[in-house]
């Protein structure tokens, strides 16, 4: 038996599961959550909620969207000569504090890592490919980090894409 109550262990062991997140970072989570008065833990799990229930992909970049399609891809002031392509939705966010960006993305949702089980069949390729058919997009930036798997994904990617008459660059 535990020295914590079995809620608390419970709690603990959820936040232990968000990546970045230790044991000892999981348990100050947990505490802290137990010291909000009770309108604020509610306030929080209904933030968790609302969040898995009425966010998803949009239909065309793969971005977090409550629409059916993004406000970045529906805007008509967007260049959509060009896509920017990134490995998850924080990225997006971080391309567009800096306001220099006005094309468009595509969210891979991860990065191919072989060690990890992670082949380009589980990521947005498919999607990122079946956008470069209508002759609009003139070239794909490849803004993946610059790990292996950031690489590697990005020299995928560009095999992919140089057949299409799109042009691959990578962001330096």
């Amino acid at each position: 038996m535990g020295a914590n109550a079995a809620p608390l262990d419970k709690l603990i062991e959820q936040f232990a599961k968000l990546n970045g997140i230790g044991r000892k970072s999981a348990a100050r989570l947990a505490y802290q959550v137990l010291a909000m008065d009770h309108a604020n833990a509610l306030d929080f799990a209904d933030a968790i909620r609302d969040a898995h229930e009425k966010i998803h992909r949009c239909a065309v970049c793969q971005n977090f969207t409550e629409q059916e399609v993004c406000a970045i891809c529906s805007s008509a002031g967007r260049d959509d000569t060009t896509i920017c392509v990134v490995e998850n939705p924080r990225d997006v966010t971080a391309f567009e504090h800096t306001r220099e960006y006005k094309g468009l993305y595509h969210v891979l949702h991860g990065l191919i890592s072989p060690m990890e089980g992670i082949g380009a069949e589980q990521l947005c390729i498919k999607e990122l490919l079946a956008r470069l058919n209508d002759g609009v997009v003139q070239e794909v930036i490849m803004a993946t980090n610059p790990t292996v798997e950031g690489e590697a994904t990005a020299m995928y990617l560009a095999r992919l894409i140089k057949p299409l008459g799109v042009r691959p660059t990578r962001l330096a």
